[in-house]
């Protein structure tokens, strides 16, 4: 069965290597779409494949991934983000299981790395994620920011998870809470929720990640990790209210 890889990225120069490494071995093909970079991202991409494209930065970043995703030609596609890793164990499932499965997607255990660490606790991990598809078969609807590929079938499950690289410093750390602080407070807009409702739930999570998922148990990087997570609800409050009244 020939697997394709679909990757977008935007200034991915100091990641994407590592993913491509890691999927190079199983990969038939790797398509991968570049938005607006400015770095070297396309010559490291570049050593591992001239499927590339290029597409606007666009901050629904599904619609870019919906892009990447038909432009596959493989049996399966696989789609990956630039800070996600597959080690060999879920490489040897996925290659054993599709070659004879009535499945036409997968879902599987995602790992999350915070500053080294792996969260286990918190509502971290399994973090479970479909990824992996019968090509014609999955398709991201890109109408939300955080929706995940739907598919057209019965749906199964991977035992073995792989790997994200959330946050490795601080300084990646605030570029995703800025980005991700507009793309979330305009889709909440656009779908009426009000601000309050936002922090309100932000902080009833921060309670039940850190409490009753045990996220305490992860030590001083779980209690970052929580926190963060709290600011970003606050981050998205006051956001709302500033585009509300331009």
């Amino acid at each position: 069965m020939r697997i394709s890889f679909s990757i977008i990225g935007h200034n991915e120069g100091y990641l994407i290597e590592d993913c491509l490494k890691s999927i190079k071995d199983i990969a038939f093909e790797i398509v991968y779409v570049d938005c607006d970079s400015s770095d070297n991202s396309i010559d490291i991409v570049k050593k591992y494949t001239d499927r590339i494209y290029t597409q606007k930065n666009n901050l629904n970043l599904n619609v870019n991934k919906q892009f990447g995703i038909e432009k596959c030609t493989g049996d399966w596609v696989f789609y990956i983000d630039p800070d996600e890793r597959l080690n060999d164990s879920v490489k040897k499932e996925i290659l054993q299981v599709i070659e004879n499965t009535d499945c036409n997607g997968f879902i599987m255990p995602r790992r999350n790395y915070y500053f080294g660490k792996w969260l286990k606790y918190g509502g971290k991990y399994p973090d479970n994620q479909l990824r992996v598809f019968k090509n014609g078969k999955g398709k991201f609807d890109c109408v939300n920011l955080h929706e995940r590929i739907r598919i057209d079938g019965r749906v199964g499950r991977l035992e073995n998870p792989f790997d994200h690289i959330v946050i490795d410093n601080t300084d990646r750390m605030i570029k995703k809470m800025v980005f991700y602080m507009n793309g979330v407070a305009e889709e909440n807009l656009k779908l009426n929720r009000k601000p309050e409702k936002v922090l309100s739930r932000s902080i009833k999570k921060f309670f039940s990640n850190y409490f009753f998922k045990l996220g305490f148990i992860d030590g001083v990087v779980g209690l970052f990790v929580a926190l963060i997570d709290l600011f970003n609800g606050f981050l998205y409050y006051f956001r709302m209210r500033e585009l509300k009244d331009q």
